[in-house]
């Protein structure tokens, strides 16, 4: 039997994916996590052959979990689940040890050709993500900038309405500092201001 982990914070999309592999005959349900630290522990513990994994978890990003997952196993099978549409997220994914990417909104089928397709050593894509890889939209990220541990905490503080001010004084660190990280992230997104820093960082999933 193929052991598969669900890990997603949604309980109706939960309960769809419990239903969908509770009818085939060849996989059987390891776990299903709300989080993504549950979802390390549980695929530390359980060992399952496949996960299927929601990239926007309350707790940690599929994309980092995704890195942490292959730097300890390069078998496992990983389907990403998603809402979001963009290439840049897409080759992300894959870029970080994805095998597939499907789009919530696929059939449940695609699911299922998904994980025989990631079992069978191939990289699956919806037909949905198929056509986006396949073409770049105006005014798209050509990649997803990397930013560090701080980056996102000053972004997080921003997008709260904190001044530089507030957030030297919040961090431990001076305003200099801050406003270095500022335009460090306006460069990485290719941004006219920290408004459309945020907006982006939202859009793909990096906050």
């Amino acid at each position: 039997m193929i052991q598969v982990l669900l890990i997603d914070d949604h309980p109706i999309v939960m309960e769809g994916l419990k239903n969908l592999l509770s009818r085939q005959e060849d996989f059987t349900i390891a776990g299903c996590c709300a989080t993504g630290q549950e979802g390390l522990a549980a695929i530390s513990e359980l060992s399952p052959d496949v996960v299927l994994l929601d990239i926007n978890l309350p707790d940690v990003s599929g994309i980092d979990i995704c890195r942490q997952v292959r730097k300890q196993d390069k078998d496992i099978r990983i389907i990403a689940l998603s809402v979001h549409n963009e290439r840049p997220v897409i080759k992300n994914l894959l870029a970080s040890g994805a095998n597939g990417y499907v789009l919530k909104n696929s059939v449940g089928e695609e699911i299922i050709t998904a994980i025989n397709s990631a079992l069978n050593g191939e990289t699956y894509l919806c037909r949905a993500a198929r056509d986006i890889l396949s073409t770049i939209q105006e005014g798209e990220l050509a990649e997803i900038p990397k930013i560090t541990r701080r980056e996102k905490e000053i972004m997080l503080l921003v997008s709260k309405g904190l001044t530089t001010t507030q957030i030297a004084e919040q961090l431990f660190i001076s305003s200099h500092t801050v406003e270095s990280h500022r335009k460090n992230l306006i460069e990485k997104f290719d941004a006219g201001t920290m408004t459309a820093v945020i907006k982006l960082a939202t859009q793909y999933g990096l906050m």
